[in-house]
């Protein structure tokens, strides 16, 4: 069963950012706003563990800062690799009362 949790404020998610949460229940997540539509993926990237959260968000790519692989943050896929071995999970996202929240579990890649 889908489960909204609260994961982040709207006001502290400026455009071109991509800050990470963890949830006490739920796996890490990676919060990206692309021109202020809100977007999420799994904060773990397949290659490497990398942080996600921690990269650089250009457009709808976010690059990982470990190794550089880069991930459409729309959809999950690997921008060099597109299969499914390297996507990375999508969750759903909404914002209700200037609040952002995620859907659990994830969206297979």
């Amino acid at each position: 069963m889908t489960q909204y949790h609260d994961v982040a404020k709207l006001e502290d998610l400026e455009p071109g950012t991509c800050p990470s949460v963890e949830l006490d229940d739920a796996p890490g997540v990676a919060l990206f706003n692309v021109d202020g539509e809100i977007l999420a993926l799994d904060n773990t990237c397949p290659h490497a563990g990398g942080p996600l959260g921690e990269g650089t968000l250009e457009g709808d790519v976010v690059e990982c800062p470990w190794h550089g692989w880069e991930f459409n943050v729309r959809t999950g896929q690997c921008i060099e690799n597109p299969t499914p071995e390297w996507a990375v999970p999508c969750f759903r996202t909404r914002v209700e009362n200037g609040v952002i929240q995620v859907a659990f579990p994830p969206e297979a890649p």
